[in-house]
């Protein structure tokens, strides 16, 4: 059996400029980074608009566990069944992030016959967004410790700088660092920490941009730290905001990329959803919804995360609202919520795939407590039974969710034309509503925190950690309490421990620190053990990545 690198090798692709035509652009609208790569500029987008913008189907998944759901697969193969139904299609999928490449995960161009294209570029570097935000990220940095040593005429207290520096890999040794070591010319000396690049309040604050204008505007108003009259000082007060913009002026526009067969896909923007907001850019899912008349989507992690945050955050902000929302399962990855061991998920197992669904169960009852209609899908797997699939559909649809197993990892397209009849029979039959959001923007920061905790993740109550209450008080008397709220907690568990499968009841949320991230708009509530800054495992994927002397690259996933 071929890898996922080795299938996407072997595609033959079209060049861009072709798919771009697909999606009515010219090649003069392109800015193309290779054959088979290119930016799309906002004037373009502009002239080759439909005149009614496409509809949005919303991917999101159950937990994830190790025995693996493929969302993004799923993402990928849905697209390319509506494509074979003669349907105007186009993907809207966040950029992969070298840190789990290169750690625990792999790839994140999807899998098997269901990839976006071309695979190695995309994992590897990309057209450099990721690197421009990270430059622009420790620009700023650089501009605070310079403005501490030069005089420090905004009397930044250098005991309280809130801002990080970043990078796009796994390195726990810079979770906790110090600068200015030496003193001298070296700097003023203090405390400082990296986060990864996709935890960052740049890449934020890009996907959730809707211009330059809009993205100069927002790092503006970016709280670098406090002063020593305990005032916050923000970017544009230390005159940071041009030369942030100018490194990010490409990183604006979307990438336009392919899938292994040829629906075009904008991969954009790749924030974490257990630590950020987990969507792609703001600019790419409108950009894919002026040329195409209907966008998939997908939102990081689990729906309690990336979906959640979709709705609450993203789409409230953009005023997008899905007509659908696919929630992306396994037989496997049931019966491990229900405690079955990896190496027995094989195993046909009635009674845990039944109380393994738990997990599911809430994530659909969360889904259409937003008014959306739902769709669950069971990625198969070659081990799955029919029993097992027909136990999954009427458990779901006692739930009142569509059901449509798909079988695109190995069969692509092919084995997504009946998830893909489904989806595109509710979104075409139906118009859009109004979401149904889990919080009013006036409620206060708490009330926000414990309606999200205890209506999506199922929590009896939260509590906050000494000081924390104080810290939102704060945040509150200085304007920001009409933001929403951006909760990182572990993707494992519905609850902030990620031991707790299933469906957990009986426990409480732990707040344990909270900050506004005024750049993304929206306040950050950290819960859990939670870490901005992932570590690389015993065995690393970057242990099984090479290349060879004709430039062929192996062992990506």
């Amino acid at each position: 059996m071929l890898s996922d690198i080795q299938i996407a090798q072997q595609a033959e692709l079209q060049p861009i400029d072709t798919i771009a035509a697909g999606l009515g652009l010219r090649s003069e609208d392109l800015e193309h980074y290779g054959k088979y790569k290119a930016k799309v500029t906002a004037g373009a987008v502009s002239r080759a608009a439909k005149p009614k913008d496409g509809k949005v189907v919303l991917v999101t998944a159950m937990n994830p566990t190790p025995a693996g759901e493929g969302k993004t697969t799923v993402s990928i193969g849905l697209a390319q069944g509506l494509a074979k139904l003669g349907r105007n299609v186009c993907l809207a999928l966040r950029e992969p992030s070298l840190g789990p490449v290169f750690g625990v995960k792999g790839g994140a161009c999807g899998g098997g016959y269901s990839q976006v294209v071309p695979m190695e570029d995309i994992n590897l570097h990309f057209t450099g967004d990721l690197h421009a935000i990270t430059a622009a990220n420790n620009l700023l940095a650089a501009m605070i410790d310079n403005h501490l040593f030069q005089g420090n005429e905004l009397e930044l207290d250098e005991n309280r700088i809130l801002w990080k520096r970043c990078m796009d890999m796994n390195d726990r040794a810079l979770r906790h660092i110090t600068v200015g070591v030496g003193g001298g010319t070296s700097g003023v000396t203090r405390d400082d920490a990296f986060q990864i690049t996709a935890a960052s309040e740049i890449m934020a604050t890009l996907c959730m941009a809707s211009d330059m204008d809009d993205l100069k505007a927002r790092i503006s108003n970016i709280v670098i730290g406090y002063n020593k009259s305990g005032k916050l000082v923000t970017a544009g007060q230390l005159g940071a905001v041009g030369a942030m913009a100018s490194l990010l002026k490409d990183a604006l526009s979307p990438n336009l990329v392919q899938t292994i067969e040829h629906v075009p896909a904008f991969v954009h923007g790749g924030p974490f959803a257990n630590i950020s907001h987990g969507c792609n850019t703001v600019i790419a899912t409108r950009t894919a919804m002026k040329l195409a008349d209907i966008v998939i989507t997908e939102a990081g992690f689990g729906a309690d995360l990336g979906a959640e945050k979709f709705l609450d955050i993203k789409c409230r902000k953009a005023g997008i609202t899905p007509s659908a929302v696919v929630i992306v399962a396994t037989v496997r990855s049931l019966k491990y919520n229900a405690g079955v061991a990896r190496d027995k998920l094989s195993e046909p197992n009635r009674e845990a795939l039944i109380e393994g669904f738990a997990n599911l169960r809430r994530h659909i009852a969360n889904m259409s407590g937003f008014g959306i209609p739902v769709v669950v899908t069971c990625n198969r797997f070659p081990t799955d039974t029919e029993e097992e699939l027909g136990i999954v559909k009427d458990l779901c649809e006692k739930e009142g969710a569509v059901f449509e197993p798909a079988d695109i990892f190995m069969n692509g397209g092919e084995g997504g034309k009946e998830l893909a009849a489904r989806v595109a029979e509710i979104v075409e039959n139906n118009e859009p509503g109004s979401i149904n959001f889990t919080y009013e923007l006036s409620d206060s920061i708490e009330e926000k925190i414990r309606k999200v905790s205890t209506k999506i993740y199922g929590a009896d109550d939260v509590v906050f950690i000494d000081g924390v209450e104080e810290k939102i008080k704060a945040l509150e008397s200085q304007g920001f309490g009409g933001l929403p709220v951006c909760i990182a907690k572990t993707q494992y568990s519905l609850s902030d421990d990620p031991k707790k499968l299933g469906g957990p009841t009986g426990f409480n949320i732990t707040v344990r620190d909270c900050y506004v991230s005024a750049g993304a708009g929206y306040v950050v509530v950290l819960t859990g053990s939670i870490l901005t800054m992932p570590g690389l495992p015993k065995h690393p994927a970057a242990l099984d990545i090479d290349i060879d002397s004709e430039g062929t690259i192996t062992g990506l996933f």
